[in-house]
C-alpha cells in the first residue's frame, strides 16, 4: 500500500489540437484520414437513399460498411442534412447507424455522421470549430474520412461525433433525462410565422413547440417548457434549471467566429439540450460547416460582406426578445460580464497571435491529397487553397477567406471599451492545505488586483458530476486570507470527498475574469490525502465486450464484463479507486464504498451502465471493436491500464497466467482461475484424461488423443489465436474407452499459425494448444 502526495494541477478536461486523447489510435483521431467503404447489394443504392430521404428518413442496409478495414455487416445508411443535400449531386452528406440491424459497434461508435463541406472551399471550418470549442465546452470530436460506396471514391468527409445518448452519458453522466435536438423538424427556412428552437415561451401546451425542436427522450416537454418560461419571468432563478456559463460559453464562441447557422443567428438552430441530473440543462453545438462567416443572416441585422460580418457586434441580440437566451442572460449584470471575461479569453488564446490560422493550416496538409482526389467536391482545388486567406464565391455559396475575416473581427473587438477595460488579474491561487484530509475544512485564497473590484467568488464541487457551488471570497482578515485589505480573497470549503475541482471569479464595474481562464470547464483541483494499491495488487483479469449467449447479469441481461483479481493474500479495499474507459476522464465511474475483495479472488464488474440494477455496473460499455480499461486514483495514479483490439462474440480476454500474465483470447473463465482451460492440469475431474497431439508442430495432419473413464457428452473444438472457431471435431455422447481424432490442416481451415482445440466434458473444459508449420 501507498500514499497519495500530489500538489495542486490545473485539470485540463480538453482535446488539444492533434494530440490523440487516448494511447490507442482513435476513429476520431484528428491526425488520420479515416477510411469507410460501404457496399448495397442494389445498383440503384443513390435513388433508394433519395427515395427514403423524400419519404420517411429511412435507413437503407447496407450489404457491409468497412472502417479502417474492419468490416460490419447489414448497416443502416442514409442521407442527411437539409441546405447540404440535393438529389441532383453525388456526394451527399451521410449518416451511418452500425447498430441498425445488429448490435454492432466501432470503438464504441454506432452512429457516423459525415458532411460533404458543401458550403466550405477550405474543408476546415468544421474541424477547426470543433477542435477550438472543445476548449470551453464539451463539443464533438470531428476529423475527416475518406468514403467509398461500391469501390467509387464518392470523396472526403468531415466525420463529426453524433450528440447521442452515448455522448451525454460520458459528458453528463446520465442519458435518460430530458434531451432536445434544437432544429425544426421540417428543416429551418427564412421568414414565416412557424415556431423555431429559440427558447421563447408559448405557453405551457407541448403542441406549441412539438415543431420547433426534436424530442430524443422519453419525455421531457414539460422541462423544456419550464426552462423557457424561467427565461421569460424568473431570471433570478435560471440557474437552478440552466446551466449558465455553459450557454455563456456557446453565446460567447458562435458571436466570435460569426457563426450564424446557430441559436445567435436567424434560424436560432443547431445545438442540443440535455437536462443533467442537478435538473439543469446543458447546451451543446454542432454542425459548424458554415462558421467562420459562410451564413450570413443574423435575423435582424444584414452582413452583406466579410467587412460587416468581422464587425458584427459581440452584442447581437442583446435587446431582442427572440433571442431570449441572449436578452435575457445579458441582462444580468453579472453574467454579461462572465460573457465579457469569456468573449476576451477565445480572442486572446486563438486570434491574438494566430494559432488558430496554424491549426488551419496543419488540417489542409493532412487532407491535401484527399481534397485533390475528390472529384466530387464542391468547389476547385484552387479555392480550397485560397479560401484560408481570401473569399470564396461559388453559386449560392460565399465564404469569407477564414484570416480575412478574423484578422478584422480581432482588430475589431479588441479596440472596443468592452474589451478595452482594466480587468482583475487573480494569481497566486492555492489551498491552505497541499493533501488535507477527508472531511476537514480547508481555505482557498487568491490576490486580486484591481482598485475596482467588488466582488470575488469561489466556485467548487467535490464529484465531477456535481454543479460548482459558488461562494463569496473575502479579504478581511478572517478567511484564512492573512491581513484586511491586503488583496488577499479566502473562503472555508468542507473536503468532503477525495478530491475538489474549483475556480476563481472576480469582477469589477465593467467586466470580470476567471481563473483559470477557461472556467467551468476547467479548474484547479486539490486531493484528499488516501491510501492506495500498489500496481499488481489488483488486476483486470479478464473481460468480455461482446456477451451475447455467455452469462447474464443479475437482471438477466448479456451484458458486458470485467473481472478483477486480488494477487495478494490480503483483504483490499477498492475506497477511492475509479475505473474508466477513456484516458480523457479517468474518472468515469467509482466503486461504491465500502468495496472489497478477499486474497485471491475475482470481483465481477458489469459494463453496461446500468447503474441502478443490482450488483456492480460501471457507468460506461466496451467496445467490441477494442479500447482501454483503466483503474486508478483521483490525481491520476493508475494502477492497471490494460488496452486491448477486436474482440469476438462471446469469447474471453484474459490473462495467463492468470492474475500475472499477458491476455490471451479463449473461451471464458467468468469469475474462476483463467489457466483452467490451458490443459496445466492433464486430468479432468477423473473423467477424462487429455493427451497432447502429435506430431506437435505438425504440417498436415496431427492427432488428439483422450480417454474417458465414465459415459459423458463430450465436444471437440478447434480455433485460431484471435478466438475464431473453425471446426466441430466431437460434439456426441460417448462411452468409457480411448479416443483419437485426427485434425488435417487444410488451406480453407488453417494456415500456418497456433491453434487451440478445447475440450468439453463432464462440465469440465480443458484447452490443448497445436503449432502447424504448413
Amino acid at each position: 500500500m501507498k500514499k497519495i502526495y500530489t500538489y495542486v494541477i490545473l485539470t485540463l478536461f480538453v482535446s488539444l489540437a492533434f494530440i490523440s486523447k487516448t494511447k490507442a489510435q482513435s476513429f476520431y483521431d484528428i491526425n488520420t484520414i479515416q477510411s469507410i467503404s460501404i457496399t448495397f447489394i442494389q445498383n440503384n443504392w443513390d435513388y433508394q437513399l433519395d427515395t427514403a430521404k423524400a419519404g420517411s428518413d429511412g435507413y437503407i442496409m447496407a450489404k457491409s460498411v468497412s472502417i479502417n478495414g474492419m468490416v460490419f455487416d447489414s448497416v443502416g445508411v442514409k442521407y442527411k442534412g437539409n441546405s447540404t443535400y440535393n438529389t441532383n449531386q453525388v456526394k451527399n452528406p451521410l449518416h451511418i447507424e452500425l447498430d441498425t440491424y445488429k448490435n454492432q459497434d466501432y470503438q464504441g461508435y454506432t452512429d457516423i455522421k459525415l458532411s460533404n463541406a458543401a458550403k466550405d472551399p477550405s474543408f476546415v471550418r468544421e474541424v477547426l470549430s470543433y477542435s477550438l470549442l472543445s476548449q470551453y465546452m464539451d463539443a464533438s470530436l470531428s476529423n475527416y474520412a475518406n468514403v467509398t460506396i461500391n469501390n467509387n471514391l464518392i470523396g472526403l468527409y468531415v466525420s463529426s461525433e453524433s450528440v447521442s445518448k452515448k455522448f451525454v452519458n460520458n459528458h453528463f453522466y446520465s442519458n435518460d433525462n430530458a434531451f432536445f435536438k434544437c432544429n425544426p423538424l421540417g428543416g429551418a427556412g427564412p421568414g414565416g410565422s412557424a415556431p423555431k428552437p429559440n427558447l421563447v415561451y408559448l405557453g405551457n401546451d407541448s403542441a406549441s413547440y412539438s415543431t420547433a425542436y426534436e424530442i430524443k427522450s422519453d419525455y421531457g416537454w414539460a422541462d423544456l417548457i419550464s426552462l423557457c418560461n424561467t427565461l421569460k419571468n424568473n431570471i433570478n432563478g435560471i440557474e437552478t434549471i440552466l446551466d449558465v456559463d455553459r450557454a455563456l460559453w456557446m453565446i460567447a464562441f458562435d458571436n466570435i467566429l460569426v457563426n450564424l447557422d446557430s441559436y445567435i443567428g436567424g434560424f436560432t438552430q443547431n445545438y442540443y439540450l440535455y437536462k443533467d441530473d442537478n435538473g439543469r440543462f446543458a447546451s451543446v453545438l454542432w454542425d459548424f460547416n458554415e462558421s467562420f462567416g459562410t451564413f450570413s443572416q443574423t435575423g435582424t441585422i444584414q452582413l452583406p460582406n466579410t467587412t460587416a460580418k468581422s464587425q458584427m457586434t459581440h452584442l447581437l441580440h442583446a435587446n431582442d426578445a427572440n433571442w431570449p437566451l441572449v436578452q435575457r442572460l445579458l441582462s444580468v449584470p453579472t453574467y454579461k460580464k462572465m460573457y465579457l471575461a469569456h468573449l476576451y479569453t477565445i480572442l486572446n488564446e486563438n486570434f491574438s497571435t494566430n494559432s488558430y490560422y496554424a491549426s488551419a493550416q496543419a488540417l489542409q496538409m493532412i487532407i491535401n491529397a484527399s481534397v485533390q482526389a475528390d472529384h466530387n467536391k464542391f468547389f476547385t482545388y484552387s479555392q480550397y487553397q485560397s479560401n484560408l486567406n481570401n473569399d470564396v464565391t461559388a453559386g449560392m455559396t460565399s465564404a469569407p477567406g477564414i484570416t480575412k475575416l478574423m484578422d478584422a473581427r480581432y482588430t475589431y473587438l479588441t479596440a472596443l471599451p468592452d474589451f478595452t477595460n482594466t480587468k482583475p488579474t487573480i494569481s497566486d491561487v492555492a489551498p491552505g492545505t497541499i493533501n488535507p484530509e477527508m472531511n476537514t475544512s480547508i481555505f482557498i485564497t487568491a490576490k486580486v488586483l484591481n482598485t475596482n473590484t467588488n466582488s470575488v467568488y469561489l466556485g467548487y464541487r467535490n464529484t465531477i458530476a456535481d454543479k460548482f457551488t459558488k461562494i463569496l471570497m473575502y479579504d478581511d482578515g478572517a478567511h484564512g486570507d492573512g491581513d484586511s485589505g491586503d488583496n488577499i480573497y479566502g473562503a472555508s470549503v468542507l473536503m468532503s470527498n477525495t478530491f475538489m475541482q474549483y475556480y476563481i471569479y472576480a469582477e469589477n464595474n465593467n467586466v470580470g475574469m476567471f481563473s483559470p481562464v477557461r472556467a467551468e470547464h476547467e479548474f484547479y483541483t486539490v486531493y484528499s490525502l488516501i491510501t492506495t494499491l500498489n500496481p499488481g495488487d489488483l488486476v483486470i483479469n479478464e473481460l468480455m465486450a461482446q456477451n451475447t449467449a455467455t452469462v447474464t447479469d443479475p437482471a438477466g441481461d448479456y451484458a458486458d464484463w470485467i473481472e478483477l483479481y486480488n494477487n495478494t493474500a490480503n483483504i483490499v479495499s477498492l475506497d477511492n479507486l475509479y475505473m474508466s474507459d477513456t484516458y480523457s476522464n479517468l474518472l468515469k465511474w467509482q466503486f461504491p464504498a465500502g468495496t472489497t475483495i478477499a486474497p485471491n479472488s475475482f470481483l465481477i464488474v458489469w459494463a453496461d451502465e446500468d447503474l441502478e440494477q443490482e450488483g456492480l455496473h460501471a457507468g460506461f460499455k466496451l467496445s467490441a471493436s477494442g479500447e482501454n480499461v483503466i483503474l486508478s486514483y483521483p490525481g491520476g495514479t493508475k494502477i492497471e491500464e490494460v488496452a486491448f483490439g477486436p474482440q469476438t462474440a462471446d469469447m474471453g480476454n484474459a490473462r495467463v497466467p492468470n492474475g500475472t500474465g499477458a491476455f490471451v483470447i479463449q473461451n471464458p473463465t467468468f469469475n474462476l482461475n483463467n489457466d483452467s482451460l490451458l490443459g496445466i492440469a492433464k486430468v479432468v475431474a477423473n473423467e477424462i484424461s487429455v493427451f497432447k497431439n502429435y506430431p506437435n508442430p505438425f504440417t498436415q495432419q496431427t492427432s488428439i488423443s483422450y480417454q474417458l473413464t465414465e459415459p459423458l457428452d463430450v465436444q471437440m473444438k478447434v480455433y485460431d489465436l484471435s478466438g475464431r472457431e473453425l471446426t466441430t471435431l466431437v460434439d456426441e455422447y460417448q462411452q468409457p474407452g480411448f479416443y483419437k481424432v485426427s485434425f488435417e490442416a487444410r488451406e480453407d481451415i488453417s494456415p500456418a499459425g497456433i491453434y487451440f482445440c478445447r475440450i468439453i466434458a463432464g462440465g469440465h473444459s480443458e484447452v490443448i494448444k497445436m503449432v502447424c508449420l504448413k
